[in-house]
């Protein structure tokens, strides 16, 4: 009898090729993100920053590998259960994760790029507490992203602050 919390439900030989999706849906809402952040930078340098905000060139790489941290941890949680409502949160999370740039680096809508990141930030709260029974090793995956939303959350309010 195997009790691992992270034990597969998906047959050992089929395993790796099952990431691809995962992948390929952070992939996806990067893409979609950068279309939408084009000429993020000068909006960045543009606005009047909080003394915390980092170089917008650190976000790229940031984001980097937490989008691939975010689709393992999507992987690893189906494995250990198929899909159900802790999968549906993990594409919800991507899809609020998806409309933020748009809402802040397209529109220029800082204040509902504020209330829509709060959401995400409760998404990816929920979504740890609710992966942690399921799989620990995707639950930690998650932390990294929660603790990045976080700092954007506050960099986010204190430009509506500024602006």
């Amino acid at each position: 009898m195997n009790t691992s919390r992270d034990a597969s439900v998906v047959p050992p030989a089929r395993t790796w090729v099952t990431l691809l999706p995962f992948l390929l849906a952070v992939v996806v809402v990067a893409g979609v993100g950068g279309l939408a952040a084009a000429g993020s930078q000068a909006t960045y340098r543009a606005l009047d920053l909080p003394p915390y905000a980092p170089p917008s060139w650190l976000f790229g790489p940031v984001w980097s590998v937490l989008y691939l941290m975010i689709g393992v941890a999507g992987w690893l949680l189906w494995r250990a259960g198929g899909w159900d409502r802790v999968m549906w949160l993990w594409a919800v999370q991507l899809v609020l994760n998806l409309l933020w740039t748009p809402l802040f680096f397209a529109a220029d809508l800082y204040t509902v790029a504020l209330v829509e990141i709060v959401v995400l930030l409760a998404s990816i709260a929920l979504l740890i507490a609710w992966s942690w029974r399921r799989s620990r090793a995707a639950a930690w995956l998650l932390v990294p992203y929660l603790a990045w939303v976080c700092f954007a959350t506050a960099l986010n309010a204190g430009i509506v602050v500024l602006n």
